[in-house]
């Protein structure tokens, strides 16, 4: 008799799910649990394959990744790609195959949709949040897939995200500038109705708020997470005079750098800035940037983490995680070698 994921958690004492997480790999397992369940198997001859896995456990082992990007976008943003590094990563490591679907229009929407939602071809959806009226997220909540959102969904729903703590992050970055003695501080936000946009335009506006200085809306100038936005957008805010600039995405600030240098301004004498993420590129160019630091691939590691979760053990309660932030400050902000080993 062909043995199942139930025999031997009957066997070994323990549940199914602990058995499917000890077969996978998972290392959410007490070690004494993970040896007793592995001497089971060895002693029963138990050995899994996909096949077997699936029609034993009615799973695919399959986890969808929506990103509502166009195929431009996304691989011209190297903050998708580390992303996805980073849940591939995890995947492979749960024995999960992952499947990219992108969603650049209504009609991407309308064609996927059927797909993702189908029962038995997706054990799990993740999602990257959009923007306010994200009609996706709502029609897959609504369809009771296991779901995570990464990033905070803009209007409040029944499911599972997680996220970096974007306002702590943006207060911390713009805080900094405050201290270095700037007086005139910018800043490039995201796209606009972006949860991410929100809440870092949010800790820009509280760490002046809280030194008693008031927010000129002059100093704030729209973007999309493109160099070319912030390279526009620091166009657009030379007039105001600024001499520090938070920019809500590394990107954003390499092209407001850009700006700045064109329009005959040195970095940082003349004008500091501060990014947002710590991608590779913040080191590569002439004037390294000062930025927070987002841990992007531990994001999604984390994020399959939480969606196994879902699928093993049901969807409720709803699980919402936050990361942490770091301020790296090197060049661009004007710091002392002091602050910066400070």
């Amino acid at each position: 008799m062909e043995l199942t994921l139930d025999d031997i958690a009957r066997q070994a004492g323990v549940s199914r799910s602990t058995v499917s997480r000890v077969v996978n790999g998972h290392p959410n397992v007490r070690e004494h649990v993970r040896q007793r369940v592995l001497k089971v198997i060895e002693n029963t001859g138990y050995h899994p394959n996909a096949a077997a896995r699936t029609l034993a456990s009615q799973r695919s082992w399959m986890l969808g990744l929506v990103l509502p990007r166009s195929v431009s976008s996304f691989f011209a943003d190297p903050y998708f790609p580390r992303l996805t590094q980073g849940i591939a990563q995890a995947c492979n490591q749960n024995n999960y195959t992952l499947a990219l679907f992108l969603v650049g229009s209504k009609e991407d929407e309308e064609k996927i949709f059927p797909r993702v939602s189908r029962k038995g071809l997706l054990d799990g959806i993740l999602i990257q949040s959009g923007q306010t009226g994200d009609q996706l997220i709502d029609r897959l909540v609504a369809s009771s897939i296991p779901l995570v959102i990464l990033g905070r969904p803009v209007q409040e729903c029944d499911a599972s995200y997680i996220d970096v703590d974007n306002v702590t992050g943006a207060y911390n970055a713009t805080s900094h500038l405050i201290r270095q003695g700037r007086q005139r501080i910018a800043t490039i936000t995201g796209a606009p109705g972006s949860t991410v946009s929100i809440d870092r335009l949010e800790g820009y506006r509280k760490a002046l708020s809280e030194r008693g200085r008031d927010v000129d809306e002059s100093l704030i100038a729209a973007g999309d997470f493109t160099e070319a936005s912030g390279y526009y957008a620091m166009q657009k805010l030379l007039d105001a005079r600024p001499d520090a600039v938070f920019a809500a995405s590394d990107i954003m600030a390499i092209g407001a750098m850009r700006a700045a240098r064109e329009a005959g301004l040195k970095i940082p004498d003349d004008i500091a800035f501060v990014g947002y993420d710590d991608l590779p590129i913040a080191t590569m160019v002439d004037i390294p940037l000062t930025t927070i630091r987002q841990p992007i691939q531990r994001f999604g590691v984390m994020a399959v983490e939480v969606l196994m979760d879902l699928v093993e053990n049901g969807l409720t309660p709803p699980r919402r995680m936050i990361l942490d932030t770091e301020l790296v400050v090197r060049a661009s902000c004007g710091a002392s070698t002091a602050d910066r080993l400070g």
